[in-house]
């Protein structure tokens, strides 16, 4: 995708991609962001994209703060790692 591409040469940011058809090392990342698209994007009815830079950001802070997730025995990742600590 040549936009995307310049994109991020005018970033600076260099960009990496594995040998076609090897998805496993980014499965985490393709994991999150279908659900920010799922969870997020797909219903967007906000009108600019400082508005939707705003969502994603809290989006972010949630998933990694205070989303609760059964296989964190039904608690967020703040609280799970608290009870490890303890």
């Amino acid at each position: 995708m040549p936009f995307y591409v310049q994109a991020l040469q005018r970033m600076g940011i260099i960009q990496s991609m594995s040998r076609k058809g090897n998805c496993l090392d980014n499965s985490k990342a393709e994991n999150f962001f279908s659900m920010l698209k799922t969870e997020l994007y797909f219903d967007w009815e906000g009108e600019s994209v400082q508005e939707l830079e705003i969502a994603v950001r809290d989006y972010i802070d949630w998933y990694n703060t205070r989303r609760v997730k059964m296989g964190l025995k039904g608690k967020s990742p703040v609280e799970y790692r608290l009870d490890w600590a303890a």
